[in-house]
């Protein structure tokens, strides 16, 4: 960790990236882009950030208009509750123009059957391309999770995901994750300043070799550290691009305005010097 108002622009300075960048993810290819919409900074209870403040239209708004500049990755989650707000959205944007990310908190068989069925109709499709067990903290949740695991394999099988993973909060979880041979795709927490994260940055960072190098897709979360490193977010963006271990990763926009900045400064922070 290091402070971020002496930030060293010159050495992570690479080729550019865009928001907009169409990324193959995981053993399934499944295509994203390299940016995903986020609808949780802070999201629990069946509400976020977004949610609260942008409400239902509001959020429907800004996914059309992600979609509309070429950010076609919308991540959502039954804790976030704003799987109505992409029916909402699907409305005008064909669902096969656009990859959906949803997390469940099953950890029974049963309880991930019931989830699969709301979750496809809360949003409205017959699948959900990435499903992801939501916020793992136990080490041995790959054991204590059996049975909605087997779930999400079949639901694979069947065509209603088309792949499944994990979502870490702790470092402990995040290792499991990382020798899972069921585990395809990890959404993890990744910034400079070890802001909301599992361990600090360099700790993390080994972990996520052994996944990329097990061939797993990763996706970077917290970016921006929850919103807390939101007034340095060119420096954590082009930390986190240099790294090279995440795929593409999700941010949390809280407004149009928000949204369109940040495709702006992916680019530039990404070849900064």
């Amino acid at each position: 960790m290091f402070a971020l108002d002496k930030f060293p622009h010159h050495l992570y300075a690479g080729t550019q990236k865009n928001a907009q960048d169409r990324v193959l993810l995981g053993p399934a290819k499944v295509p994203v882009s390299r940016l995903a919409m986020g609808t949780g900074t802070n999201g629990v209870g069946g509400s976020s950030n977004q949610t609260k403040k942008l409400g239902f239209k509001g959020v429907s708004e800004l996914f059309r208009a992600a979609a509309d500049q070429g950010v076609f990755f919308w991540d959502c989650a039954d804790q976030y509750g704003s799987h109505p707000h992409l029916k909402e959205a699907l409305k005008t944007v064909p669902r096969d123009k656009v990859t959906i990310m949803s997390k469940s908190r099953a950890v029974t068989a049963a309880e991930m059957r019931a989830d699969l069925d709301r979750f496809r109709r809360e949003i409205g499709t017959d699948y959900i391309d990435i499903l992801l067990l939501h916020c793992m903290i136990d080490d041995d949740w790959d054991v204590r999770y059996k049975g909605a695991m087997d779930v999400l394999s079949e639901a694979k099988e069947k065509g209603w995901i088309k792949t499944k993973g994990t979502s870490c909060h702790t470092l402990g979880a995040l290792k499991t994750a990382a020798k899972s041979a069921w585990v395809e795709v990890d959404l993890a927490r990744f910034n400079p300043a070890g802001a909301a994260m599992d361990a600090k940055p360099e700790v993390v960072a080994g972990v996520l070799k052994e996944m990329k190098d097990a061939g797993k897709g990763i996706i970077g979360m917290k970016v921006l550290g929850a919103g807390k490193l939101r007034a340095k977010a060119d420096e954590a963006i082009q930390w986190h691009l240099a790294q090279g271990l995440t795929d593409c990763f999700t941010i949390g926009s809280e407004s149009r305005a928000e949204m369109e900045d940040l495709l702006r400064k992916i680019p530039t922070a990404s070849t900064r010097g």
